[in-house]
């Protein structure tokens, strides 16, 4: 991904490495050096990346046993 870097030193944060870090606008970023002279960014908080569906995980709740499902869509009276 090439981005254009403005007069104020100013690049925009592609959408894909932004939902990839799980960051949102007013969310904190570090930049450093890696050890092989790559520029890394990572979240300020020290999260790991999460992607944008990692807060709805696990809210669903254990759900339906398999059995119950099958018997649900058979039609199957209980």
């Amino acid at each position: 991904m090439t981005k254009t870097l403005t007069s104020k030193g100013q690049v925009t944060i592609p959408k894909a490495v932004r939902d990839h870090l799980g960051i949102a606008p007013g969310s904190e970023v570090n930049f450093r050096l890696g050890d092989n002279g790559d520029v890394v960014i990572e979240r300020a908080d020290g999260e790991k990346p999460t992607g944008r569906f990692a807060s709805l995980r696990g809210s669903a709740g254990p759900g339906m046993s398999t059995d119950e499902l099958m018997a649900l869509l058979r039609g199957e009276p209980e």
